[in-house]
């Protein structure tokens, strides 16, 4: 558990960084077009920066968007199923979706590893796009991790969840 609650820590502070970050640097674009002139050309590496981390923003939050709910999910049938089959449609939901998570990440670690192989890189930052498609090969290993823990009981994701107001 203390590794689950220092993963989660982690998480959030990535992605509050990465969101304060996007922020303050479309507001620093948004300003300096107004005010910059000509100047204000040497900062479109700004607009691609921040297209990059709202990937990254999005596929980190997989995991902790499972574990607390925020999932879109069809819960009409669900409740109303008797308490043994709710517990296996719930078993039977994370099983699905450890495998489809891992194939997933399975899948897109070949595509990271190809697209290396090609050396393209991002027009205006240079990074090469290989590293670009690693986002969704954590995310959706993170995403993975949380089907498991919640299959094996250590996260109940089906629980109400207070609210972080």
């Amino acid at each position: 558990m203390q590794a689950l609650r220092l993963l989660r820590v982690i998480e959030r502070s990535v992605l509050v960084t990465l969101f304060l970050t996007m922020v303050l640097l479309y507001t620093g674009s948004v300003i300096t077009r107004e005010i910059g002139g000509t100047f204000a050309s040497r900062f479109a590496w700004i607009e691609e920066a921040v297209r990059l981390m709202n990937l990254f923003l999005v596929f980190l939050a997989l995991g902790l968007a499972l574990e607390r709910g925020k999932h879109v999910g069809i819960t009409n049938l669900r409740e109303k199923l008797p308490d043994h089959l709710h517990k296996l449609v719930q078993r039977s939901i994370d099983v699905v979706g450890v495998i489809f998570s891992l194939y997933v990440a399975w899948l897109g670690w070949g595509l990271v590893q190809f697209v290396l192989k090609t050396g393209q890189s991002s027009p205006t930052l240079g990074v090469p796009m290989g590293y670009i498609y690693i986002a969704p090969v954590v995310g959706f290993v993170l995403l993975a991790l949380r089907y498991g823990l919640s299959l094996f009981g250590v996260i109940d994701r089906f629980a109400p969840q207070e609210s972080d107001a």
